[in-house]
């Protein structure tokens, strides 16, 4: 991603190349801060609202101070003016700051990285990795933190191994997520997907999605699911916000045939968003 605006709070617009942490910030130092990220349609960021209510939840379970949801929708608006372009990456980041603070805010405006296209047109092969569960509140379930190092190292194992993404199993061998992903499988005319009470992450596009399913003639279902039913699955995909719908060809060492409801789900997204549905 190429960033393209900045803005800070308590400062606004600022110099992308310019450093705006202090070294003894938490959010640094630590990888104690919330962040998220979401596309934003023709100028328009979809779920912003949805987006920084979790952004408040995951900044709450860290035991970081509420975000100012009137600043930061200030510093929303100065730097999508400042970046120029109505299709992009919007992450907003909320650090506790240097010990005893004060918080710092942070809204910036990326590029959509040319890559996604591409890998939609192809599909993705995903590696099923062993990861713990996230179901217990102390190993903060469904926080979406700075803290990504070994998200990081997932994507670059299965790389490793061959693949484009990973998906996350767990010792008992029941399927979790990626690691910047919801994942989803269909079986006939029923959407499948991993349950919230797993301690995944509850992503704004898995919720668009369950929202969108039945106008596309899906059913869905959310549960605990063992990896040998996603790999005897009719199609298969995942779902983030910058991402969106991806296809997926092929897990471990199963190929996966490609089906109408990625396309389909794909589709209904953009329409949501008022965006197009070829990207």
């Amino acid at each position: 991603m190429t960033v393209l605006a900045v803005a800070v709070s308590g400062r606004g617009l600022v110099d992308p190349a310019e450093p705006v942490l202090r070294a003894d910030d938490e959010g640094f130092a630590r990888g104690l801060a919330a962040f998220s990220t979401l596309r934003v349609y023709g100028g328009r960021p979809f779920r912003l609202a949805e987006h920084v209510a979790r952004l408040a939840s995951s900044a709450e379970r860290l035991g970081l101070p509420a975000p100012d949801r009137a600043e930061l929708g200030r510093l929303v608006d100065e730097v999508l003016a400042a970046a120029g372009v109505p299709d992009c990456a919007l992450r907003l980041t909320w650090t506790p700051g240097p010990p005893g603070g004060p918080p710092l805010a942070l809204a910036v405006v990326s590029d959509v990285p040319a890559w996604i296209e591409p890998a939609r047109a192809r599909g993705q092969r995903l590696v099923s990795l062993l990861v713990p569960r996230r179901s217990e509140p102390w190993l903060l379930e469904g926080t979406k933190s700075t803290s990504y190092a070994v998200n990081m190292a997932a994507e670059a194992e299965a790389k490793r191994r061959g693949g484009d993404d990973a998906v996350f199993v767990d010792q008992q061998g029941v399927v979790l997520e990626g690691p910047v992903t919801n994942i989803w499988w269909r079986e006939g005319s029923l959407l499948v997907t991993p349950s919230l009470e797993l301690g995944i992450l509850a992503g704004e596009t898995r919720a668009t999605l369950l929202e969108l399913a039945e106008s596309a003639g899906y059913g869905v279902e959310e549960g605990t699911y063992p990896l040998e039913r996603l790999l005897q699955a009719d199609e298969a995909f995942t779902s983030s916000s910058v991402r969106e719908v991806m296809p997926v060809v092929r897990v471990d060492d199963v190929e996966l045939p490609r089906g109408p409801a990625a396309d389909a789900m794909q589709a209904a997204l953009r329409h949501a968003a008022g965006g197009t549905a070829s990207g």
